[in-house]
């Protein structure tokens, strides 16, 4: 017997539900100083889960960085805004829910 979704009642493998979401999702990127003028990237808007888990794993192995997720917010070390809205295009978001902020905060 087929598991169906919790959200939408679908079988699992119909769902939409995680494409619904990206698209849906309003996401800010911008870069903090912290300690001893060391910068980090933080990613807001997302929703948490096991697909944030997924996300972060991925956005670290692109862009060789160490990273983590807290609080619905990913954290990456070092400044990758120029980059991360072509990955996260690539990743299935749409590209006008996506914001990058220019100054460093």
């Amino acid at each position: 017997m087929p598991v169906n979704c919790a959200t939408c009642g679908l079988p699992e493998e119909l769902c939409v539900c995680a494409t619904i979401s990206k698209e849906g999702a309003k996401i800010t990127v911008k870069a903090v100083k912290r300690k001893f003028n060391a910068l980090t990237t933080l990613i807001a808007g997302m929703e948490s889960g096991e697909d944030m888990k997924h996300l972060v794993t991925q956005l670290k192995a692109r862009l060789a960085c160490g990273g983590t997720s807290k609080d619905g917010v990913i954290e990456l070390q070092g400044d990758h805004r120029k980059r991360l809205k072509d990955i996260l295009v690539e990743l299935g978001f749409a590209a006008d829910s996506i914001e990058v902020k220019t100054e460093v905060e």
